[in-house]
């Protein structure tokens, strides 16, 4: 990781732990200003900073459903009276019971209230430094609505000020449609910087501009094979499954001499997408399957890729329809994607070239990208637990209400939303991006300093001068962020350190201002290297700023 090698060595941060790492004054200018940025869009939307505590309650947790499920990440601890406790690696639980308590009627809706804090996750591996750490900076947005119309609009509204917060970093990023996860919900967006390194897969439309994380994506399905007829049953594969409620026995069956197989593998997603009660997590469905079958009568699924639409039906009697050791049980079959399908069905993982699912026109291109930020629509999910409830009015009910459908004098729970940028991600990322064989290369919105004036020996008085009008500004040019390096080291020295840690503009005082009051003006990022006259510095100055 070339960008958190530099952040070490330009004196940014230093590890403590595995994981755990701490900031120096330069890396905290620089996570203070992502989180200014941050402040400004959130204030854009009408939100309120608080703060909450970092240690929450297991029972919580438990109330909530997501105990068991997160359990092997959680940072767990107990007080004296052995109450067990854990460190926060989010906050739903905790920001859904204190607006539980105070929310006093439905007219005190909508709230949104944020938060920039540490939160803690046993990471079983930590890696890339800041990218992937046990203990992280983040921001968190929580919005609480009557109606999931007002939910939307909510996300529809953060998400425009994620787009613009990202926007201010000068960087490409791609905003992919994603899956919910543990946190709930049906609406969700990951907010990612492209980047040879990321641990992320991002799947975009060249012509629609269609873009989804891998494992929500989908292609266009294929043609059925005009050889399709001639692919013998042995040649075919199968996946196999389970519901949530071990009830549906799902098989997923595919070519195995297809190209998009043979490469990619099986898109459990778009077998997902044809039996929405699929319950993706289990490795081994077989033991559930024999107790499913032993208890019952219950329904298979056969999910037909579309390669075999034409064939399967023809081949269903050659076909393992159940493992051998259930074939003696009896059970209903029906078909997904076959030859009587309404939909034809691609199930392989996508690859590029692959046809847009949205146009006719598109093909999609896969990138490798860095998950910066997340927004969820959460719907009741916490609400419901946690017992997040308004009374609507016997009369007068809100026309909002109205057109949900909402009963008067009914207690209803609020909607939510959950929307995350990881600043010490942000952190690591932008390094890790923008990073070169000399040095980091910061954007303007987030340089730990905008401009640093080095001057050669003998020009102490003139570089105090310079920097004091830099700073000040005037009334047609706004004061600069700058730094004055008047260390003991030697030049050079200087100028090295100026490169690895990546101020955007460096001002050099040497032999053009000795011979004219002529200043050297470098920036590394657009290749800029020019003597600028002092009246004109500022101007200068701020016009490469503005590029960055």
């Amino acid at each position: 990781m070339v960008g958190h090698g530099k952040l070490i060595r330009g004196g940014f941060l230093r590890q403590a732990h595995s994981g755990i790492f701490q900031l120096l004054p330069m890396g905290l200018r620089v996570q203070d200003k992502i989180e200014k940025l941050l402040d400004k869009h959130m204030h854009s939307v009408g939100a309120s900073r608080l703060s909450l505590s970092t240690i929450s309650s297991e029972e919580l947790w438990r109330r909530s459903d997501r105990l068991d499920r997160v359990a092997p990440e959680l940072f767990r601890l107990a007080d004296r009276k052995e109450v067990p406790l854990i460190l926060s690696p989010t906050h739903e639980e905790e920001i859904t019971t204190l607006v539980a308590g105070t929310l006093k009627s439905y007219k005190d809706l909508p709230i949104r209230l944020y938060q920039i804090t540490r939160k803690y996750r046993d990471e079983r591996r930590p890696r890339h430094g800041l990218l992937r750490s046990r203990e992280f900076l983040m921001k968190d947005l929580y919005t609480f609505d009557l109606t999931t119309a007002a939910a939307i609009e909510t996300y529809r509204l953060v998400s425009a000020a994620y787009r613009a917060f990202f926007s201010e970093l000068k960087l490409p990023y791609l905003v992919a449609e994603a899956s919910s996860g543990d946190m709930g919900g049906d609406l969700s967006h990951e907010y990612h910087l492209p980047s040879a390194v990321g641990e992320d897969t991002v799947v975009n439309c060249n012509s629609c501009g269609y873009t989804a994380n891998d494992e929500v994506a989908t292609a266009r399905a294929p043609s059925a094979s005009k050889d399709a007829l001639a692919i013998p049953a042995s040649d075919i594969r199968v996946w196999r499954g389970i519901s949530q409620d071990r009830k549906v026995l799902v098989n997923a069956w595919y070519p195995q001499s297809s190209e998009a197989f043979s490469e990619s593998g099986l898109n459990l997603h778009a077998v997902k997408s044809a039996v929405s009660e699929l319950d993706t997590s289990i490795d081994d469905p077989l033991p559930f399957w024999s107790e499913a079958l032993e208890s019952g009568k219950p329904q298979v699924i056969n999910v037909v890729d579309a390669r075999l639409a034409p064939t399967f039906e023809s081949l269903r009697e050659q076909l393992p329809l159940l493992p051998k050791t259930l074939e003696s049980h009896e059970v209903e079959h029906s078909t997904v994607g076959g030859t009587d399908s309404t939909e034809a069905l691609n199930l392989g993982r996508i690859t590029d070239g692959d046809g847009c699912p949205r146009c006719e026109e598109g093909t999609l291109k896969i990138h490798r990208a860095l998950e910066c930020g997340h927004t969820f629509h959460l719907g009741t999910r916490y609400s419901v637990p946690l017992d997040a409830c308004v009374f609507l009015p016997q009369s007068e009910l809100p026309k909002v209400a109205k057109e949900e459908g909402l009963k008067p004098g009914s207690r209803v729970p609020v909607q939510m939303g959950c929307h995350g940028v990881g600043v010490s991600r942000i952190f690591g990322a932008v390094a890790e991006i923008l990073a070169d064989e000399r040095g980091l290369n910061w954007p303007r919105a987030i340089a730990p300093f905008e401009v640093a004036v080095i001057p050669t020996p003998g020009l102490d008085k003139e570089s105090i001068e310079i920097y004091d009008n830099l700073v000040a500004g005037s009334s047609s040019q706004p004061g600069l962020d700058v730094v004055l390096d008047d260390r003991k080291q030697s030049f050079g020295w200087k100028m090295n350190d100026a490169d690895i840690v990546g101020y955007p503009v460096v001002v050099i005082l040497g032999k053009a201002f000795k011979q004219g009051r002529l200043c050297e003006v470098q920036c590394r990022q657009l290749s800029v290297k020019e003597n600028v006259k002092l009246e004109e510095l500022p101007r200068f100055i701020s016009g490469l700023l503005d590029q960055l």
